[in-house]
């Protein structure tokens, strides 16, 4: 058992973790996947406190970040690693920030609605997001070897132009990051979002086979596979109806939504 004032620890398995920021508004969930030689971190949250000092806690093994987006909540403990990796098309905003999003608009939303305390290190006036260069660059159908746990990368574009989803393909466990998750509405509405590539994105994930779990990066952890179904029949219904642009609104189906 970890025991942490702001992350909560849930384990999945012997191998794998998620720790989640239940204390915010949008429930973060990072995930540490462990294997023989080395280990993943699929982000690292929203930096209201170091993910790492409860990494440390967990493994000994070198341990690599994967980051599913650069947006503020998925990164916000990058600079505690040395190994970071992103899709190639998400570098220049880790590198340079995301063009049109003030330091204003970041602190107002990183400090909203908390409902736990707060590390002494926290200061919402001076909150800085991680900005820096990647280890390397990622690629649709890459393949991360832990040593007896393949991981497969998949370019799931829409959310931002460099999202990805990793499949565990060991395990079965499907990644989704903010692709896909339950409660509050997927995001493809603003200015860095595409409609059109998040539902390319949504049909994509659910053409991947021997999926048993699907964790996104948001709310509800772990969902049922069955949710995939869900998503192909809300993508052909999108389709059908001429609704995948700006501006079509809040889009309900069974499990999730989409706002465009």
């Amino acid at each position: 058992m970890i025991a942490d004032p702001w992350f909560t620890v849930q384990t999945i398995d012997d191998h794998t973790y998620a720790i989640s920021e239940y204390g915010h508004w949008e429930s973060v969930h990072s995930f540490l996947l462990l294997g023989k030689e080395k280990a993943v971190l699929i982000d690292t949250g929203l930096g209201i406190a170091n993910i790492k000092d409860v990494i440390d806690q967990l493994t000994m093994l070198p341990v690599e970040v994967i980051t599913t987006h650069v947006h503020v909540d998925h990164i916000g403990s990058h600079g505690e690693f040395e190994q970071i990796y992103v899709h190639e098309k998400d570098k220049d905003w880790l590198v340079n920030g995301i063009e049109g999003l003030t330091i204003e608009r970041i602190r107002q939303d990183i400090s909203r609605d908390i409902t736990l305390p707060t590390p002494n290190t926290f200061h919402p006036d001076t909150y800085t997001p991680y900005q820096g260069e990647p280890t390397g660059l990622l690629h649709d159908g890459d393949a991360i070897d832990l040593g007896n746990r393949r991981l497969i990368i998949h370019h799931t574009p829409g959310h931002s132009p460099g999202h990805i989803c990793i499949f565990d393909q060991t395990n079965g466990y499907l990644f989704t990051g903010d692709l896909l998750y339950d409660q509050l509405p997927i995001y493809a509405f603003y200015p860095s979002t595409n409609p059109l590539d998040l539902v390319n994105s949504l049909e994509k994930i659910t053409e991947i086979p021997n999926v048993t779990q699907v964790f996104g990066s948001h709310h509800t952890l772990g969902l049922h596979p069955t949710i995939l179904d869900d998503v192909k029949h809300a993508v052909k219904y999108l389709r059908e109806n001429d609704l995948v642009e700006f501006g079509t609104g809040v889009h309900r189906f069974n499990g999730f939504s989409i706002q465009f």
